[in-house]
């Protein structure tokens, strides 16, 4: 328990937040991972849905960033398998988009929930920011040990 005169015996912990990046193109997944490495995030990578959600499953993940057009599962199959395991996870779609424009892929996923969209080329500013809103928003605060 922490006392408020007592502040020279405790610490805050903080758990650094795991984050799951979805992407078919190795150059977007090597550029997020180094920019979110750079802020202080583990990052987990995969090539398609369905090895993100192989991910997902075998590691605790506070954030998934997944792209829509992708081989095997696409975006869109992933967030509803995603959604199915845990309506709070909180996901970031990204889109250059495909046989339709970007904007419309990232609007049907909106549709599937609380989704934040980003659409490519992507802006470090804008995931940076996103990233951190979307993780406070679900984080209670850091807890305080004694020691």
């Amino acid at each position: 328990m922490f006392l408020q005169g007592d502040v020279k015996n405790c610490i805050q912990v903080s758990i650094v937040k795991r984050i799951l990046v979805i992407d078919d193109d190795i150059m977007t997944l090597e550029v997020l991972r180094k920019i979110l490495e750079a802020e202080g995030y583990q990052v987990i990578t995969a090539l398609d849905g369905q090895k993100g959600i192989d991910a997902y499953h075998s590691a605790p993940i506070d954030l998934v960033i997944t792209d829509l057009v992708m081989p095997v599962m696409d975006g869109l199959r992933t967030i509803m398998e995603l959604r199915k395991v845990n309506q709070r996870l909180p996901i970031i779609a990204i889109s250059a988009g495909g046989t339709i424009a970007k904007e419309r892929y990232l609007t049907a996923a909106q549709y599937l929930g609380d989704i934040s969209a980003i659409p490519k080329p992507l802006k470090r500013k804008q995931i940076v920011d996103t990233v951190r809103k979307l993780l406070q928003r679900d984080s209670p605060p850091p807890d305080v040990l004694e020691i």
